[in-house]
């Protein structure tokens, strides 16, 4: 559940939700069908949005197979806790489920440069697959996953 739904609710353990507060919950609710679609779409077409961005780093990155597939593995990852937070509204969980531990694969595998590749060709293909209003609701996500495991691991930001 939203954080700040739980947290809402139980603020309101003893009393009725103040109009304020309702207002919070019907603006969640009337986005989780959105979400609930949006979600579903990534998971129905995750092959096709991965397999044109794969094929498209074969020939950048056939020297580094190894970190190509663990890139590739990693961001599969990404999206789906993007999808899972962007279902919750969430960006706390993204960033404790995936980024506090995979900033340090990424630091340590030195792969910066297939990560920015990844995040470019989901940049490019996710507004194929998702509609404008279902693209604005996992960009912030995937925007706080490129900035931890792209902008700030990258060379010049050290």
């Amino acid at each position: 559940m939203n954080v700040n739904l739980q947290s809402l609710l139980y603020d309101a353990d003893e009393r009725y939700l103040k109009s304020g507060e309702i207002d919070t919950f019907k603006s969640y609710t009337i986005s989780l069908s959105q979400r609930l679609e949006t979600y579903e779409l990534l998971r129905d077409k995750e092959i096709a949005i991965f397999q044109p961005i794969a094929n498209g780093l074969l020939a950048s990155f056939s020297d580094q197979q190894p970190d190509l597939e663990r890139s590739l593995k990693n961001w599969l990852a990404v999206l789906r806790y993007c999808a899972t937070s962007m279902l919750q509204n969430n960006p706390e969980f993204l960033e404790r489920r995936l980024l506090e531990w995979l900033t340090d694969i990424v630091r340590v595998h030195q792969t910066q440069a297939i990560d920015s590749a990844i995040y470019k060709g989901l940049q490019k293909q996710l507004p194929q697959i998702l509609t404008d209003k279902q693209y604005l609701l996992l960009q912030p996500f995937l925007a706080q996953a490129a900035a931890r495991l792209v902008t700030d691991l990258a060379p010049s930001s050290r």
